[in-house]
């Protein structure tokens, strides 16, 4: 496996006196060899001790295992799934007879909730074993699809954000392909391809159809009141969700495609508070993801919120696949996109030359290549500055005079040190060209008036933002920009309707415990330190309004 340098950390031996705290919350049983105590594909598997005997983890592959471990005394088994409920990749099957200690998927998460120094242990050995079976490719899912697919770029990404295990095979390049291929009686028009657990095969699907697949996601029950929704599990919703969830409330989360939102494309943020040499977006949305769910949130990925339905109460959240959820209090926290830029053929090209993230996916794509960053924000700057370590240049495209005014200072110095990037201001992209995909960019610069036409393929947007409110339906008050309106921000006409005789609170909207927080929200400060905060704030308002 990969991270051979922390195997002590990723396969860690409970001391006797550790075990001994264990055995409250589970029972012995002695096992024979060969037992088979679960499958790839099954759902969140019991926890186990190696007590003695041994205990082999392996991959199925194909009819065939490749093995990953042996689990001797004092070792245990299980990764992150055991904290998001989501399906086993491996299987786990006892080699020598022995005793184990068996406990179910809730003793053990009440174990991280209450042993602080077991806790640690389990939590850094499940998400190092996460990031080996990553980096060594063992999922359960084989994705077929083409440099050329638009949408195999959504679900290599889709699956890499959610940090899926799988192994990607690509039609024009991966000379064993047509073996599977023919076995599946597929067609390389049928690409992008989903293969799970060599046994159910999808031709292009959604990201929601994959989640499926995979078992990312646990049954919804439709008549269960939550004490918290929770729309969006951006940096604002994660906060939200591990506050909520540490503090004691039923915290449910939707989210529409995966944990970090807009900031989870980040190449590398420098400026978050406690991450001197700084952190990907990806990164830190996947430590706040396993954080929400060691206190038991339940969060659902690739799950579209469809409409709010705030006329009574409980409030209803309508998905998009025609789930609802019920919760007595609402956290908007949907975020914000990137405009785009306005382009007849722009359509065209998304996905195959044109981006809205600078993630390791798109880097892969434009290696040794020229590429164009649009935009003069962090995020601009943050891929700017990724791009050019891998690619030969980097052109930023500004309408503007410059950085100064929307981009922090030491991005800028980035920029300007960077030998293969340079900053092309009052500039503006005119023209897509290319046949299939990107081939060509024109752009004018308007001080100068000329019309340039560089032979780029990789464009990647990032031009301002707009909210993602078009699900809330007129239910909340929204600014003329179409971000939601909170406390002192309502103007009395928008509070005609309010039922209480408390005024809104801080990050409340004009209807009683539907709060909005992070970029969606009118008049936030677009940065992660500030959409953390602010969803940390409005737990302590849920907690306010819960108790009215």
């Amino acid at each position: 496996m990969a991270l051979e340098n922390r195997r002590e950390q990723m396969f860690p031996q409970f001391s006797a006196v550790q075990i001994d705290r264990l055995r409250s919350l589970g029972e012995c049983r002695h096992v024979a060899a060969g037992t088979v105590l679960f499958e790839q594909g099954d759902a969140t598997p019991n926890f186990y001790v190696v007590i003695s005997g041994s205990l082999e983890i392996v991959q199925p592959v194909d009819g065939s295992e490749v093995p990953i471990t042996v689990h001797t005394a004092g070792q245990f088994t299980g990764e992150t799934n055991m904290l998001s409920g989501r399906r086993s990749l491996v299987r786990g099957r006892m080699q020598d007879e022995g005793d184990l200690l068996v406990m179910t998927p809730e003793a053990l998460r009440k174990v991280v909730q209450t042993d602080s120094e077991l806790s640690e242990i389990l939590l850094r050995a499940f998400i190092l074993r996460r990031v080996a079976l990553i980096a060594d490719k063992r999922g359960d899912a084989v994705l077929i699809g083409s440099s050329h697919s638009a949408a195999t770029l959504r679900i290599r990404e889709f699956l890499t954000r959610n940090g899926q295990p799988h192994t990607y095979l690509d039609v024009e390049k991966d000379p064993t392909v047509q073996a599977l291929l023919d076995r599946f009686q597929l067609h390389v028009e049928d690409v992008p391809v989903v293969i799970c657990r060599y046994e159910v095969v999808l031709k292009n699907p959604t990201n929601g159809e994959v989640a499926d697949c995979l078992g990312l996601n646990a049954t919804i029950e439709p008549a269960h009141v939550h004490d918290l929704i929770v729309v969006g599990a951006g940096p604002a919703g994660l906060a939200a969700a591990v506050y909520g969830a540490s503090e004691g409330l039923d915290v449910f989360v939707v989210e529409s495609n995966a944990p970090g939102g807009q900031a989870g494309s980040s190449s590398k943020i420098e400026n978050y508070l406690g991450f001197p040499t700084g952190i990907s977006g990806q990164a830190l949305a996947g430590r706040a993801f396993t954080q929400a769910q060691k206190f038991g949130a339940e969060i659902a990925i690739a799950r579209s919120a469809g409409e709010l339905r705030c006329q009574q109460r409980p409030y209803e959240v309508a998905l998009a696949n025609g789930s609802v959820v019920k919760g007595r209090t609402v956290i908007i926290a949907s975020g914000a996109q990137y405009r785009k830029i306005e382009l007849p053929e722009l359509p065209r090209f998304e996905g195959v030359g044109v981006y809205y993230g600078a993630t390791p996916v798109e880097v892969q794509l434009c290696e040794g290549e020229e590429v164009i960053v649009v935009g003069g924000g962090n995020s601009a700057g943050q891929a700017a500055v990724y791009l050019s370590n891998a690619a030969r240049h980097v052109h930023v495209v500004v309408r503007g005079k410059g950085l100064t005014d929307t981009m922090s200072r030491y991005l800028i110095q980035r920029i300007e040190a960077g030998k293969n990037i340079t900053l092309r201001s009052f500039t503006q992209i005119t023209a897509l060209e290319g046949n299939g995909r990107l081939e060509r960019v024109r752009f004018v610069d308007s001080r100068k008036n000329e019309t340039m036409t560089l032979p780029v393929r990789h464009v990647f947007l990032m031009t301002g933002a707009f909210p993602n409110t078009e699900w809330l339906q007129r239910c909340v008050a929204l600014d003329a920009k179409g971000f939601v309106k909170t406390g002192p921000d309502l103007a009395p006409e928008e509070l005609t309707a309010w039922p209480l005789k408390r005024s809104p609170y801080l990050l409340e909207t004009n209807r009683p415990g539907v709060f909005a927080v992070g970029d969606v929200r009118s008049n936030s400060v677009k940065r992660v330190a500030s959409a953390v905060g602010e969803g940390s704030i409005s737990v302590q308002l849920v907690h306010r309004v819960l108790a009215e």
